[in-house]
């Protein structure tokens, strides 16, 4: 698996331009995969970043849409196979937590109905809108979804009760879509732990340094960290359906 040869296989990220979704189209493109690289349409990184890995011989491609939105979710997902030809490999990445910084568990007034919208537009619904859109080329291909969950989901508190609750959400999500895509394609999860990452970018030193002390391997995920995982989801495990796999460095056992 490590060396797989991913050439006439095609997949889509979600939430490609930056962090976790980038690091896994560079690595299910260098295995030689055709890859639609799926950004916001007011993010110039995303194109950017398509730009660049083309100039480096990969066949990348970017492709603009919210999965926060109905109806531009599935649009942006049938654009993609239509370029592609297919679909392989499908990595749910795109996610928010709605806020720079965490929210105290007691400071229920700032969970508000637009805050919780966000949230469980983008980390569930997303999610759901972008697998049921791709579901009949997934089957057709005997391809694989991961879906991008967090220890937040597992119990671990995150940045905000309504961001837990979606990834736990997102996990259950993952069981049934494994249950409605088989026997044809697979669905799993990964739960990262602390991730160094553009959305944690702007915390404070100390909150990052306390992450990676509680950590059996003292150090923070890197977007790598996670892309591997998703690559291994992806394309190996071929037994392995309905599962969250976490990858917090220990995080949750220290």
């Amino acid at each position: 698996m490590i060396g797989a040869d991913l050439r006439g296989k095609a997949a889509l990220v979600t939430g490609g331009a930056s962090g976790i979704g980038l690091a896994t189209v560079e690595r299910l493109a260098r295995a030689g995969a055709k890859v639609a690289l799926n950004h916001l349409a007011i993010d110039p990184r995303g194109p950017e970043q398509a730009s660049r890995l083309r100039a480096e011989g990969l066949d990348v491609l970017a492709v603009a849409g919210s999965v926060a939105v109905a109806g531009e979710a599935e649009a942006m997902v049938r654009t993609a196979i239509e370029r592609l030809g297919r679909l392989d490999h499908l990595a749910n990445n795109a996610g928010t937590a709605a806020t720079d910084r965490p929210i105290p568990p007691a400071d229920l007034d700032r969970l508000d109905e637009a805050f919780w919208k966000a949230i469980l537009d983008t980390n569930l619904l997303g999610a759901f809108r972008c697998t049921h859109a791709a579901a009949a080329a997934l089957r057709e291909a005997g391809g694989a979804v991961v879906n991008v969950a967090s220890v937040a989901g597992l119990g671990r508190q995150g940045s905000s009760i309504a961001y837990g609750a979606s990834k736990a959400a997102l996990i259950e999500l993952t069981r049934g879509l494994a249950r409605a895509l088989a026997p044809e394609a697979r669905v799993n999860a990964v739960a990262p732990g602390h991730v160094d990452s553009p959305w944690t970018a702007t915390w404070p030193q100390a909150w990052k340094e306390e992450a990676a002390n509680k950590a059996l391997l003292k150090r923070r995920c890197t977007p790598d960290d996670i892309a591997d995982a998703i690559f291994y989801l992806l394309v190996g495990a071929r037994m392995v359906t309905g599962q969250v796999l976490v990858v917090d460095g220990g995080l949750t056992l220290g």
